[in-house]
């Protein structure tokens, strides 16, 4: 299987089913999610399936039944490494309340980013790299910090080269 280039984050597939991609609205998205997993070009992780799951909405059916395969483990030893790095570093920051750094540590972003730096793929997220906050850890902040690339959903779909038929 080709490395996987892209992993999203769970904001990415929420706000797509909340706004523009809406499942009634724009099923070709969907589907070209589920190809693209299938070609390798993008994959997320097992702790952003997890949150997923909790919406106990369309979403999470989504996510279990149609685009299983697009979540790989986060079990590996480099993966295992480079999230106890990114932690440390978000402990070691003075910027961050202690609400913020309990709160990403809770979630699935250090995995994601951790996945992301060991086996050199792109975080998609819609969070924006904020050097001044406070009350939250933001993905962006963290893969600047790591040499990890990010980019918003728009991003990798251009990327990917992914058209909708008219």
């Amino acid at each position: 299987m080709n490395k996987p280039l892209f992993v999203p984050d769970s904001n990415v597939f929420i706000t797509a089913k909340n706004d523009y991609y809406a499942f009634d609205l724009a099923p070709a998205f969907w589907d070209h999610l589920i190809r693209l997993a299938g070609n390798g070009r993008i994959l997320s992780i097992d702790f952003v399936k997890d949150e997923l799951e909790r919406g106990n909405d369309d979403l999470a059916q989504w996510a279990k039944n149609d685009f299983s395969d697009g979540f790989i483990s986060t079990a590996e030893d480099d993966v295992q490494e480079s999230y106890r790095e990114i932690m440390a570093w978000v402990q070691s920051q003075d910027q961050f309340s202690d609400a913020a750094k309990a709160e990403f540590a809770r979630v699935a972003d250090g995995w994601l980013i951790a996945y992301a730096k060991s086996k050199g793929c792109i975080v998609v997220t819609l969070e924006a790299l904020d050097p001044k906050i406070k009350k939250k850890v933001p993905i962006p902040n963290v893969c600047q910090a790591f040499g990890v690339q990010f980019v918003r959903t728009f991003d990798m779909l251009r990327r990917l080269g992914v058209q909708w038929a008219s």
